[in-house]
């Protein structure tokens, strides 16, 4: 019956890692189209401003100089909104993004393999925050019911994982 019981345990485990990931994907196909949709409203806000400069040329009127501040905090505001998706599809995947060349990185990465740059060291709270796991270090020394609790299911695991070995 053990036998069972860590079979059901394991595929309960796969199902829950297949759903998470699933749904980070989801999540990021989602954003990636919020992210396309701001960047198209983008272009047809140039379009407005080239068009209304071009009309005002061709009329030889002067440019309404508040009308093209407006369009220009548009932008502005759609731009922000990207850069937080972005941000938020470096958080789904784990990532962080390169204080200096840009580029997408580990998140505990202390030096960018693109470029060289040395990172800034990110706190375990964020660490933790951005992965989604529970780490040890990072429970009050109170809770010690979180800490067996995290303790058992590590333990768990690797009794799965060295079974599947002795039976591969």
């Amino acid at each position: 019956m053990e036998i069972f019981e860590k079979i059901g345990d394991a595929a309960s485990k796969t199902y829950k890692f297949t759903a998470e990931k699933t749904s980070k994907i989801a999540k990021e196909t989602k954003i990636r189209m919020e992210i396309n949709e701001h960047k198209s409203d983008i272009k047809d806000i140039y379009q407005e401003i080239g068009e209304a400069v071009y009309q005002k040329f061709v009329k030889d009127e002067d440019l309404d100089m508040k009308y093209l501040e407006d369009k220009c905090k548009e932008i502005q505001e759609l731009s922000d909104k990207i850069v937080a998706c972005k941000d938020e599809i470096l958080t789904l995947k784990e990532k962080r993004q390169c204080k200096n060349c840009y580029e997408e990185i580990e998140i505990n990465a202390n030096y960018c393999p693109n470029c060289g740059y040395e990172q800034e060291p990110i706190k375990k709270e964020e660490v933790s925050e951005a992965n989604g796991k529970v780490n040890p270090k990072d429970i009050d020394s109170k809770d010690s019911e979180q800490v067996e609790e995290l303790e058992r299911v590590q333990d768990s695991n690797e009794e799965i994982e060295e079974n599947n070995d002795e039976e591969n």
